[in-house]
């Protein structure tokens, strides 16, 4: 006798915008550690650098840290809100 076992099809845990979500903090959370790694490097010539224009920040590992996260975080999160907006005004 043999029974026919099936596995059940397994539903997925996760919808797209939770998946979008994680990949994004993924990316700047790389964006901060390579900013950290290359602050910690201890190049001496380095200027100090602006976030927008705005904010000065010293070249040390903190403050690289901080511009890569906020560059990379407020640039693919303008982004994924125009792709958010886009999506929903037009279904069709």
């Amino acid at each position: 006798m043999t029974e026919n076992r099936t596995r059940p099809q397994r539903v997925a845990d996760y919808s797209g915008r939770t998946v979008v979500l994680v990949v994004y903090a993924a990316v700047v959370a790389i964006a901060g550690g390579w900013g950290y790694l290359l602050g910690s490097l201890g190049i001496r010539d380095l200027e100090s650098i602006r976030l927008f224009f705005l904010i000065p920040l010293r070249p040390t590992p903190v403050g690289l840290a901080i511009y890569g996260m906020a560059t990379i975080g407020i640039g693919l999160g303008v982004l994924l809100l125009a792709i958010n907006y886009v999506s929903r005004r037009y279904t069709a």
